[in-house]
């Protein structure tokens, strides 16, 4: 056999080895593909499941007098007022306390930290945080908040309890949104003249902003239905009464009262009916449980147009 007949065999080898390569990548992103789109189809099924037994379940029960009622001890009666009113003033509190926090934790940790033993130890414990069952952070505040610092089972307490859930996912969901940010894009400021917070407070943040949104609303959407921690701090279960308004009339028209009212939310009001023997608390136990899905969904909508309007934005 000629040198040249060997060269060609080795060139066909090289090739069918090439192919069959390119084959195997093929059929693994096929097969990951197919696993993908069906965990998604079986979510969605599963999403949907859900939300029809709800509305077949609760949907009669919507009405405008479930909406401004307090809970009652006859079924028929009974509304969600209190509960959605706690709801919407503890998500409050959550966002203004973790957001900001979180944010800056992460644009430090990715822009600012140096690289040592202490940071490591700090991403690593961010990490793990993450996911640390929410129980957790329940005791975790009755002890610290409501026996030690003696701040009782308010509003304020709970704001910060969700705070203190959903900050490692804000941290994470800011450092990986900064990550993201083209090397080009520090550069580029950098030969303008601008420093280090001018670059980051300028160009980088306002890049990363909708992975951010997206990253802190997710977290709110999981805070929203928490029920361990903030029965371990001792929501009410039957509220008939709601805190004082935010806003006042008269000067300084902001009212502050309200961090230290009592307070219920829509999954513990949920949790009381359902376990609850009479029917007709199941049914309004079914329309609370749509309620609460149709928060979530619409607050996971915002974060989808927000982020669609600030992309648009920037380009």
């Amino acid at each position: 056999m000629t040198e040249q007949a060997i060269v060609t065999q080795e060139a066909q080898a090289r090739a069918l080895s090439d192919d069959e390569i390119v084959r195997k990548a093929h059929r693994s992103e096929t097969r990951f593909a197919l696993i993908g789109l069906t965990v998604l189809i079986v979510t969605m099924i599963v999403l949907m499941a859900l939300i029809v037994d709800f509305a077949i379940d609760g949907m009669a029960r919507i009405d405008r007098d479930f909406l401004t009622s307090f809970p009652s001890r006859r079924p028929g009666e009974a509304g969600i007022l209190s509960a959605w009113v706690g709801t919407a003033l503890v998500i409050l509190v959550t966002a203004a306390m973790a957001v900001p926090l979180g944010v800056a934790a992460g644009l430090y940790l990715e822009e600012y930290a140096r690289t040592n033993w202490i940071t490591d130890l700090i991403e690593i414990n961010v990490s793990n945080l993450a996911g640390v069952p929410s129980i957790i952070y329940g005791l975790l505040a009755l002890g610290l908040f409501v026996q030690t610092f003696q701040l009782g089972q308010t509003i304020f307490v709970a704001g910060l309890t969700l705070a203190l859930l959903i900050l490692p996912i804000i941290i994470v969901a800011t450092r990986e949104a900064v990550r993201s940010i083209p090397l080009e894009i520090r550069e580029a400021a950098y030969g303008l003249g601008a420093d280090k917070w001018q670059t980051v407070s300028g160009y980088i943040l306002p890049a990363a902003r909708p992975g951010i949104l997206t990253g802190a609303i997710v977290g709110m959407s999981r805070a929203i239905g928490e029920t361990a921690p903030i029965i371990t701090i001792g929501a009410l279960t039957f509220i008939a009464f709601l805190p004082p308004s935010p806003i006042q009339s008269t000067f300084p028209y902001v009212n502050a009262d309200w961090l230290n009212s009592p307070f219920t939310v829509l999954p513990i009001q949920m949790f009381n009916w359902i376990s609850r023997p009479q029917a007709g608390f199941h049914v309004n136990a079914a329309a609370t449980g749509l309620i609460l899905l149709a928060m979530t969904l619409l607050m996971n909508g915002l974060a989808i147009w927000l982020r669609y309007k600030i992309r648009k934005g920037i380009r």
